[in-house]
């Protein structure tokens, strides 16, 4: 089936605010994205990620731009696990705080010298 015009197009949905365009210059490869995002949060992240190539390379040795940018994803998917990690730990931690917290009032308040004189 032939597309003669726009109009012949089945309707895209795209749920998009205010978008975007950011120009990426990594590793000798220039493109551009379109995303809703603030842009100054768009060049924070690129910054980042630009931080995160330039540590990898200095680590590695490595010059070839490709491994270099998988060995930089690998890195920071690692990264992101180890704190995923140490989030739910510090989740649990907490809940088991507050859990002994929660005891500790049921006990003060179901014991007989909590009861006011109006209680009595």
């Amino acid at each position: 089936m032939a597309v003669d015009s726009a109009k012949d197009l089945p309707p895209r949905t795209e749920i998009r605010t205010d978008p975007h365009d950011l120009i990426i210059n990594v590793l000798g490869a220039s493109f551009s994205i379109t995303a809703g995002e603030d842009p100054k949060y768009l060049n924070e992240v690129l910054e980042q990620y630009n931080l995160a190539v330039a540590s990898t390379q200095a680590i590695s040795g490595m010059k070839d731009p490709l491994k270099v940018a998988i060995l930089t994803g690998f890195l920071m998917c690692d990264e992101i696990n180890k704190l995923k990690l140490q989030v739910e730990e510090e989740q649990a931690a907490a809940v088991k705080a507050l859990s002994r917290l929660i005891f500790q009032l049921d006990r003060v308040t179901d014991s007989p010298h909590s009861q006011t004189e109006s209680d009595a």
